[in-house]
């Protein structure tokens, strides 16, 4: 029985460094990606101190020569500080938040929630059971709020109750937090 749990315990082990390199390889792409326009920014301001005047000059006069030259690299330039300015994330800042609260008549316990559902008659017995363990384990206490057409008897699950839902909900939080950015 030992050698059963070993050999698993290995057998796991043997899977994991590869998930691990894995993430660690995702994580270079993901560094190299973003900062790319630095990684290639440092090695030309590095190599820029160790020019002179006259290399200065000389690149001047190539250009001045071969204005084609002049025009890519000027083209590249912009393009890659372009694509570099669009990739970067906006910033976005919280002005306030608001949580939508529902009126106190759409407050429901587990309890009550389950008279419901029992008197709908929409359910067998096995399915009651573990809708009451589910509604446990997720944490529904006796102030929970529950939507309109979940309360009614029979349940009216329909479209147009589950668009006046979204509507009540998303409206409300909306109008509250417009409230708040007013004043």
């Amino acid at each position: 029985m030992y050698s059963i749990i070993e050999s698993e315990k290995n057998e796991n082990l043997g899977n994991e460094p590869n998930s691990v390199k894995l993430k660690y390889v995702k994580l270079g792409y993901h560094y190299l990606v973003s900062n790319a326009i630095y990684i290639f920014l440092v090695p030309l301001t590095i190599a820029s101190t160790h020019l002179s005047v006259d290399d200065f000059v000389h690149l001047f006069n190539y250009f001045k020569i071969n204005p084609l030259s002049f025009t890519l690299c000027t083209v590249l330039t912009v393009f890659l500080a372009t694509l570099h300015f669009m990739r970067r994330p906006k910033q976005v800042y919280l002005l306030n938040f608001s949580c939508y609260k529902p009126e106190p008549g759409l407050m429901c316990s587990l309890e009550a929630f389950m008279k419901r559902s029992e008197r709908s008659r929409s359910f067998s017995e096995e399915s009651l059971a573990f809708q009451k363990k589910i509604l446990e384990k997720s944490g529904y206490g006796p102030k929970t709020y529950a939507s309109k057409s979940l309360l009614d008897v029979p349940m009216n699950l329909t479209i147009e109750e589950a668009r006046k839902e979204a509507e009540m909900v998303m409206f409300g939080a909306i109008d509250n937090l417009l409230a708040k950015t007013k004043g």
